[in-house]
């Protein structure tokens, strides 16, 4: 079987969850013999593949031109969702005047202004942003929904979600777990590196505000413990990240992106790993810090429930005051080893690669 992974233009530009998800999967569907390869043009030839694998409706610019290639050269398409909106961000935490437009303004609307403005200041106007313009947000994502195949989410309330948003009946779907490298994220006897960390409160997520990055810091203010903030500043947001620096206290260390295997180290040092963001689905760095021994602090919103259930600490990302007291009960509760066992039995890269592949079998009608 050979399968063409298809997703934003800027996937490599700024990296996020989402390409470490086609990675890792591409790195194990390889394993068990599907051939793969990764193409971010809007109009590639298909020829040589047997279905189109998108990923991330929530950029439906780029995935929309993709689509319609698929279907003009008759292949078909499977759907990696991704999908989780940040309406509830937007509109109480944003700042400025998009906040107070936001508040009159539907979810989609946001979504449509968003997309228009990051495409214009990182100069990537293309086609898929030029229909967009003329067709509308919302009416792209539900155009990619109605031609898909088979659906991917990562839970099965994020299909709810999708499903219930685009007016989907019976959607066919395979819950794909996000998923942890067992082979990366293990206990072992190696040296580690960030020693001077050691039972600091962790944070592995880009700076920005979706990632509720200050209201963190503001949490830590009070708190006798050390803040480790890994991961890429946005560009976009460049007065948000200057907030941040600025109300971080003496206790914040901005460590900036690292390499992914090097996260190892930093989870295995730290005490608890807090994820505050506005949503996740669930949030791989949790799922990392969890194996390597952490105890974690995740965000209401969204699914992280759906994979961590009652081992995890949760918090309002609204909230410092929530936060911090996730932060404390975290900190001062002894590790649950059943959280890592659950982590390394559900939600592997093996896992995932297995549940694609019965997706992909499913869209092409092989399922016996």
């Amino acid at each position: 079987m050979k399968v063409l992974f298809q997703s934003r233009v800027n996937l490599y530009e700024a990296p996020g969850g989402d390409l470490v998800q086609m990675e890792k999967t591409k790195k194990y569907l390889e394993k068990l013999g599907v051939t793969v390869a990764i193409s971010l043009e809007a109009e590639p030839d298909l020829t040589d593949y047997d279905l189109v694998h998108l990923f991330n409706l929530m950029e439906p610019q780029d995935i929309y031109i993709q689509m319609l290639n698929a279907k003009r050269q008759n292949k078909k398409i499977v759907l990696s969702t991704i999908y989780g909106l940040y309406t509830e961000f937007e509109r109480k935490e944003r700042g400025g005047l998009f906040q107070k437009i936001a508040n009159v303004i539907s979810p989609y609307q946001i979504g449509y202004i968003k997309a228009l403005v990051k495409a214009m200041a990182a100069r990537n106007v293309h086609k898929g942003v030029y229909k967009m313009l003329f067709k509308g947000y919302y009416a792209m994502m539900k155009e990619v929904t109605a031609n898909t195949a088979v659906f991917l989410p990562n839970s099965h309330s994020e299909m709810k979600r999708v499903a219930k948003e685009f007016k989907i009946k019976n959607p066919r779907y395979v819950s794909i777990p996000n998923a942890i490298d067992k082979e990366v994220f293990k206990l072992d006897d190696k040296p580690l590196k960030y020693s001077e960390y050691k039972d600091c409160i962790l944070c592995a997520a880009r700076i920005e505000g979706r990632k509720g990055s200050l209201k963190l810091v503001r949490a830590m203010k009070d708190l006798p413990y050390t803040l480790v903030l890994v991961g890429k500043e946005s560009v976009n947001q460049k007065e948000f990240v200057a907030q941040v620096h600025a109300e971080a206290g003496d206790n914040v260390v901005f460590l900036g992106p690292v390499p992914h295997e090097d996260l190892r180290d930093l989870y295995a040092q730290a005490r608890v790993h807090a994820l505050t963001s506005w949503m996740e689905t669930p949030g791989l760095s949790s799922l990392e810090a969890a194996a390597m021994g952490c105890n974690i602090v995740a965000t209401k919103k969204g699914d992280a429930y759906d994979y961590l259930g009652d081992y995890a600490y949760y918090c309002d990302p609204a909230d410092s005051d929530s936060i911090k007291q996730a932060i404390e009960k975290a900190y001062n509760a002894p590790v649950d080893p059943k959280l890592r066992e659950m982590i390394l039995e559900k939600y592997t890269w093996e896992k995932t690669a297995d549940a694609t592949l019965k997706s992909y079998k499913m869209a092409l009608g092989h399922e016996q």
